[in-house]
């Protein structure tokens, strides 16, 4: 019997996450975007996202050989064992800022104060992503580079578990 695969895509919003998707789609990938479905905003702290965990669990027990999960929840956590493996999406900050005025896919992050919540979060969260992540890839080369990059991971790279010390790599797009 093969091995199932889980590979969670995280990071920041407009890192590219939602974009990796369509495209391992294209190439037949079974990839998906937590924003289709599978989050709800926090009755607690309004403005934030957590993943629904039971349409999460069942995502993650699906039939799916290699499985591709996009998403950043502050409740990711309950599933940190279910991957094998996190691949941190980073960019600098006025990459980002950029990223949020131009696309046109998402309206999250126009607003002053959503660009503000983003850029906190690039300073508060993703060092916590960081320091769980199996690899990070710099998201500031071309789509397909980095579409390269993710395929690569998943290629190469085994999680280790049971606390054991995990080497971090970090691709720069190019």
């Amino acid at each position: 019997m093969t091995r199932r695969l889980r590979i969670l895509l995280t990071g920041m919003s407009a890192v590219g996450k939602s974009t990796l998707v369509g495209l391992l789609r294209q190439r037949g990938y079974a990839a998906v975007d937590t924003d289709d479905g599978y989050t709800t905003e926090s009755i607690g702290q309004p403005g934030e996202v957590l993943w629904l965990e039971d349409r999460v669990r069942a995502l993650l027990d699906g039939p799916e050989e290699l499985l591709f999960v996009a998403g950043c929840a502050r409740n990711q956590v309950a599933f940190r064992d279910d991957f094998d493996l996190t691949v941190l999406l980073s960019a600098p900050a006025e990459v980002i800022r950029q990223r949020l005025r131009d696309r046109d896919t998402n309206d999250f992050g126009k607003t002053p104060e959503q660009e503000a919540q983003v850029l906190a979060d690039l300073a508060e969260v993703e060092p916590l992503l960081r320091s769980v992540a199996d690899h990070e890839i710099v998201t500031t080369g071309s789509v397909d580079r980095t579409l390269e990059q993710v395929l690569e991971s998943s290629r190469t790279t085994t999680k280790m578990r049971a606390g054991a010390a995990k080497p971090l790599r970090k691709w720069v797009g190019r």
